[in-house]
């Protein structure tokens, strides 16, 4: 068969590999996520290179600190990464260096006997260190090699006033310098929807999980790309097609797109004059009849009014560009794949095999059709060679994943990660698990159907609106109450399912999402309307302005620990992306609320001698509420 022959293609990301994976007789593999990176393939959990975007975060301030006091006790020839962890005791310090175990080996391999023990070496390297300015108030060993360190109060105190003063739009700034970012230009594929099919809670971890990702690495400057790559393509348009010519003869419009699909299936079914005639509107589509080609363009232009109105409700920014845009670039794509011989014939269908054993790519069936490994290969190959991104990222669930370790494998193969004269293209599948129901099964309705997104968006907003009037001496308009339910309403949704390590299945409860007490939005939103509060009766915008480092001293252990939870943000930012875990900036998020609880709770603000530094305090809080609040897409509050 020639490599030209397009008839009839495939459409729906999150079906088509799996079901022709297990047509010919292969098995899905075990949940694996896979990053391509240079020339080699490895799980993407392995990342041995830690990411660090700024020169001035605690942790980096840490590590080089001892980078140069490493090369006072080594050999000049030998070069060591420094491992820089969070203290898991807070007792032992603030930040803890592990390396001297490792160093030893090393340097007993080597025949080096200066040291003993990894221990009498860490004492070493504690020796070294230049603690210049204060940085630390205190460096020691514990057990065989752990070296711990805490930080002076006084180098906490020039650091949060350098976030304060620095800070833009009422948030931190964090923008990290062009040379430690770790792209040029991303790529990330979320969302993803299909024309003519309802938004339904399936798509919600898709798009959120997206979202944050994207905010993530525009924070520290990176250029991100969100495309939509919806299901715009395919033989379900020939009975959409057909259904709606045979109802305009009627002068019909269609008005409820989840109806018309529904009965355009049921006569597709039942009728096989009716299934003929969508097939041959198929192929008119694809021919690009001018007449069906209009057709095709308004069913889409209703869908995609239908998915623009989610994505404002939440805030979502993307740009669509289906399975269709990539059509004319498939052919092309196929023939360079034939031509390299990664591309081969096997039993009428194209077929890419990795160079381990596994389930074939099928690039293009043996009818001559196309389907979504042809989409995702076209789609790769425009990424990289016309968009010119050093970073593409696919958001979809665990299911996809042998699919999109074939798709990269393939692009590794045919030298595509290569081309540049800069680094080389790094791939990464972002997969998540299943939205699950309180009964343990998926979540779905009574009637055991998808949960449209719009009428869950809707409840949540609903019962915070319900909660918030429920309670006493209530003083907000009523207007005010409905934009503050929206916000919780939302903001809960949201935080409900980014909280949870991305790659576990988590279930949907609006009890737990929209309790007062637990990590939840709702809490997050009450200690950022508290903090607004305080510093709106204390005139804190006053005491901002005109303060400098002298005015921010550390006195209490309360204000200490405040201090150092605000100023890990830019280590949480570089933790999210070198793993693609938007759960972590939940975590830093919390524990900076339960922080500042603890704070507040034990130290006087209005009213106290320590007015001012306590302020300060409050207000570097809620900068870094409201940076991290902006990336995982929550609306901050400011009265409740």
């Amino acid at each position: 068969m020639p490599l030209h022959s397009p008839t009839i293609r495939l459409c729906g990301r999150h079906t088509s590999s799996a079901l022709l994976a297990l047509r010919r007789g292969g098995r899905l593999r075990p949940r694996v996520e896979t990053r391509v990176n240079k020339t080699r393939t490895r799980a993407f959990a392995h990342n041995p290179q830690a990411v660090e975007t700024s020169n001035k975060s605690l942790r980096s301030t840490v590590k080089r600190a001892f980078a140069e006091a490493i090369t006072l006790v080594l050999p000049p020839d030998m070069h060591v990464e420094m491992n820089i962890t969070e203290c898991a005791n807070p007792t032992l310090g603030d930040y803890q260096c592990n390396s001297a175990m490792q160093i030893f080996a090393q340097l007993k391999k080597n025949g080096d006997v200066t040291y003993s023990n990894p221990r009498s070496l860490a004492e070493a390297i504690v020796e070294a260190v230049n603690n210049k300015n204060g940085l630390f108030a205190s460096t020691s060993v514990a057990g065989p090699g752990f070296i711990n360190v805490t930080f002076s109060t006084s180098h906490l105190a020039q650091q949060l006033t350098k976030v304060v003063h620095n800070a833009e739009d009422g948030k931190v700034t964090i923008l990290a310098s062009p040379d430690s970012l770790p792209a040029r230009k991303a790529v990330v594929d979320f969302s993803s929807p299909n024309i003519a099919k309802e938004m339904h809670v399936g798509h919600l971890r898709s798009t959120i999980i997206g979202e944050t990702i994207c905010r993530t690495l525009e924070s520290i400057g990176v250029e991100t790309v969100r495309l939509n790559h919806v299901g715009d393509w395919g033989t379900q348009f020939g009975m959409l097609l057909t259904h709606l010519s045979d109802k305009e003869e009627a002068d019909f419009e269609i008005r409820d797109l989840q109806a018309f699909y529904k009965e355009s299936k049921l006569r597709f079914d039942s009728d096989e004059e009716f299934k003929h005639r969508s097939q041959a509107a198929v192929v008119k589509l694809q021919a690009g009849d001018e007449e069906t080609t209009a057709k095709w363009k308004h069913i889409c232009e209703v869908s995609r009014q239908e998915f623009e109105e989610i994505y404002r409700l939440l805030d979502i920014q993307i740009e669509e560009r289906g399975e269709s845009f990539y059509n004319s670039m498939i052919p092309d794509v196929l023939d360079e794949l034939v031509e390299k011989k990664i591309a081969v014939m096997n039993d009428g269908a194209l077929c890419i095999f990795q160079e381990k054993d596994g389930t074939p790519l099928i690039c293009r069936k043996s009818d001559g059709g196309f389907n979504y490994a042809s989409t995702d290969l076209a789609a790769m190959r425009h990424r990289i060679k016309d968009v010119r991104a050093d970073w593409i990222i696919y958001v979809t669930d665990m299911g996809q994943s042998r699919h999109f370790e074939a798709v990269f494998d393939a692009a590794k193969r045919a030298d595509w990660l290569n081309e540049g004269s800069e680094a080389s293209v790094r791939l990464d599948h972002v997969s998540f698990g299943l939205v699950m129901g309180e009964d343990g099964k998926r979540f779905r309705t009574r009637s055991g159907e998808t949960i449209p997104l719009k009428s869950l968006l809707s409840e949540a907003q609903s019962r915070c609106l319900e909660s918030l009037n429920s309670r006493e001496n209530n003083v907000i308009a009523a207007d005010q109450l409905e934009e503050a339910a929206r916000i919780m309403g939302l903001g809960a949704v949201k935080y409900a399912d980014l909280q949870n390590n991305r790659t576990t299945n988590y279930t949907f409860s609006y009890d737990r999402m929209l309790d007062l007490k637990g990590n939840t939005a709702v809490y997050l939103l009450y200690t950022h309307a508290r903090i607004s509060s305080i510093l709106d009766r204390a005139n804190g915008d006053g005491v901002i302005s005109s303060f400098d480092e002298d005015d921010l001293v550390l006195t209490d252990e309360k204000e200490r620990r405040l201090a150092l939870s605000i100023l890990k943000l830019p280590d949480t930012i570089d933790s999210v992306i070198q793993d693609l875990l938007p759960s972590r900036l939940c975590d830093y998020t919390y524990n900076l609320c339960v922080a500042f609880n603890e704070f507040y709770g034990a130290c006087k603000v209005i009213g106290d001698e320590r007015e001012k530094p306590r302020l300060i305090l409050c207000h570097a809080t809620a900068l870094s509420l409201r940076r991290a609040f902006y990336i995982l897409g929550i609306e901050p509050l400011y009265r409740l």
